[in-house]
């Protein structure tokens, strides 16, 4: 199970729509690591000016890289998180994550970063840890 859901938010959503705060704070407490590191490179993001900042060290324990799986490979959980903190994800091997701004999935940056290349050349042995 990916998130742990509240009795009044599941009685919510069994009735119709739910707040999408809601559904990002049962994010929020539910997959801890994940959030928290999406939290920091939005935040990083938004400090500088590049298209875009990464996370490449891997999560300190299986349960974390669960985390991230869960959160990244739901289209609903990926989708509020990026409309959360107002970027565009992107995810490679297990734990690199990256933070892109809206807008710029049509760039370079965003086009390098999801091609199957650089898929490619993350396999080798010093990037695999999944």
């Amino acid at each position: 199970m990916s998130l742990n859901v509240a009795p009044e938010l599941l009685a919510q959503a069994e009735q119709g729509e739910i707040q999408e705060q809601d559904f990002v704070a049962t994010v929020r407490a539910s997959l801890p690591y994940a959030y928290d590191l999406i939290a920091g490179l939005a935040d990083k993001l938004r400090e500088g000016d590049s298209d875009f900042t990464d996370n490449q060290t891997p999560p300190p324990s299986e349960a974390e890289r669960g985390q991230l799986l869960r959160a990244l490979a739901s289209d609903a959980i990926r989708g509020s998180l990026e409309r959360h903190f107002g970027i565009t994800l992107a995810f490679m091997n297990c734990h690199r994550v990256a933070a892109f701004r809206p807008g710029t999935e049509e760039g370079r940056s965003y086009a390098k970063f999801v091609s199957t290349r650089s898929q490619i050349l993350n396999q080798s042995p010093e990037f695999r840890d999944c």
